[in-house]
Formats: C-alpha cells, sequence, structure tokens
C-alpha cells in the first residue's frame, strides 16, 4: 500500500467525517463515566497543509479551506475550534487527535497505525499523553485483540481505512461482526468513499443483512456518483447513533453542501433501532 493521507488532507470527505466525529464525541461528554475510543486507521495525527504533498493536489482548498469563516452559531463550529486548536488552518488534525483534545482524565484514547513511519510520527505527537495509546499493528486484528475495553463500558469505534486494497467493503461487514461480538454496545462509526452506487448499494444490503439494528447512513456528494474513477462522495455509516445525533448530521451536512458547493446529502436509517 502506498497511500498517504498528507496528500488528501482537510478535503471535504475529511471535512464530512471530522465535523460529525465531533459530534458523537460531545454526546460521550455528557455523562461523566469514562470513554473509550479506538481508532483503528489513524494515520499520522496532524497534517501540514503547506507540505510538498498537500500542495501538490491541493485538495484541502476545496475542503477546510473554504471554512474559515465559519459564525459561531454554525453547526460546524464546535469541530472548527478544534481544529484551530490543534493548531488550524495550516496544521489540519486528523481524527485521532481531534478525538485527543476531547478526552477528560478518564477517558482514553487508543490508536493503531500499521505503516511504521506513520505510527513512529503518531507516537512522537502523544508521547506526553498518558491516557492515549500508541499501537502498529493491522486494524481488524486489533478489532479482536483490544475490545471489549478494560477500562471502559462505553465507546465509540472508527474505521476509515484507504480503500486502497479490494474487498475493504466486506472487511467492513465482518469488523462490525467482531464488535458485536466483543463489544455490542459500542457506537461504531464506518467510513467509506463514494465513486459509483453499486459497491455502495451491495455494501448497504450486506450491513442490512447481518442482523445488526440502529444502523444510520450520512451522505455528502459532490458530484453525481456515476465515475467509478473519481472520489464523488463519501459516507459514514454510525451503528447505535447517540439521541439526537441524527438531528446534529442534518444540520452538519446541510451546512457543509452549502460552504462547499456540493451536490446533495443525504441522513437516513438504514436499519431502525
Amino acid at each position: 500500500m502506498n497511500y498517504r493521507h498528507i496528500y488528501h488532507a482537510g478535503n471535504f470527505a475529511d471535512c464530512m467525517k471530522h465535523a460529525l466525529l465531533v459530534s458523537l464525541l460531545h454526546s460521550f461528554l455528557r455523562k461523566p463515566s469514562a470513554f473509550m475510543v479506538l481508532d483503528t486507521h489513524a494515520g499520522i495525527g496532524r497534517y501540514d497543509l503547506q507540505s510538498e504533498e498537500a500542495e501538490k493536489t491541493g485538495e484541502w482548498r476545496e475542503g477546510i479551506g473554504l471554512l474559515a469563516e465559519e459564525a459561531p452559531s454554525s453547526p460546524l463550529a464546535p469541530w472548527l475550534a478544534l481544529v484551530r486548536q490543534a493548531g488550524g488552518p495550516r496544521f489540519y488534525p486528523g481524527s485521532p487527535l481531534l478525538a485527543a483534545c476531547m478526552l477528560r482524565a478518564q477517558d482514553q484514547l487508543i490508536c493503531c497505525e500499521k505503516h511504521p513511519d506513520d505510527k513512529r510520527a503518531l507516537y512522537r505527537l502523544f508521547a506526553q499523553t498518558p491516557n492515549v495509546s500508541v499501537h502498529e499493528r493491522d486494524a481488524y486484528e486489533a478489532l479482536r485483540a483490544l475490545l471489549p475495553p478494560k477500562t471502559a463500558r462505553r465507546g465509540l469505534i472508527l474505521l476509515d481505512p484507504p480503500f486502497e486494497e479490494p474487498g475493504e467493503f466486506s472487511r467492513l461487514a465482518d469488523a462490525l461482526a467482531t464488535i458485536r461480538a466483543r463489544f455490542a454496545n459500542a457506537v461504531v462509526a464506518l467510513w467509506y468513499p463514494i465513486k459509483h452506487r453499486t459497491p455502495v448499494r451491495a455494501f448497504h444490503t450486506a450491513m442490512a443483512g447481518t442482523g445488526q439494528r440502529n444502523i444510520l447512513v450520512t451522505e455528502l456528494l459532490m458530484r453525481p456518483p456515476h465515475d467509478p474513477d473519481r472520489l464523488n462522495g463519501s459516507g459514514l455509516m454510525v451503528i447505535n447513533p447517540p439521541y439526537g445525533f441524527a438531528e446534529d448530521a442534518q444540520a452538519i451536512l446541510a451546512r457543509l453542501k452549502t460552504v462547499l458547493g456540493a451536490h446533495d446529502y443525504e441522513t437516513s436509517m438504514l436499519v431502525p433501532e
């Protein structure tokens, strides 16, 4: 695999995923009891948007680059505040850094990254953060090794693979079965790309057939999903979404559609509770 997220950091798909992730994490902060976050494809945690790699594609310019003037009343404001806290707009925080910024003393973040260089960068980022641990291991193996959590009864699991290898949709479905067996009450967020509809429809059908209840689908389309060679949109499937999240997601996606000039968005229950 030669995928490196620095080429895509801060693009529309990141903006969608991270704004929704922050909303999910805010729901955990409503209660004092500890929670755990498992980020299975963590990357390096923070990305320099002035780097040669980021400038080569310039994808961030059509994503986070359009969001600097959002008002404090915007549904994107909680996420954007964390982006600024982490060094934005130049340094864009990935999902592990966003989660780490929201942890309380009793909470825990576990990051998995199988690329040795990226793992070392992530370890350096969190070297002074005692409730963040970094593992160099395969994401799907980590689910079997690290669940259920030992320190919390509540948790969020984020799976956002790069989809550089065939069969990734099938691996996500298998991952959900592992999570159900080991940590059934977890909130699970599964990110996926939308190039054309056929693979996405098959994924939705497979997930609906697992027997899992309470599955919410959120999607943001930048253009109609007709070209299989382009990233036309992205989705975040959320299992066991917290109370009120569907409404928050609707507001977040509506605002992103307006500011980013997207084609369409959707929030819908794939399987009811």
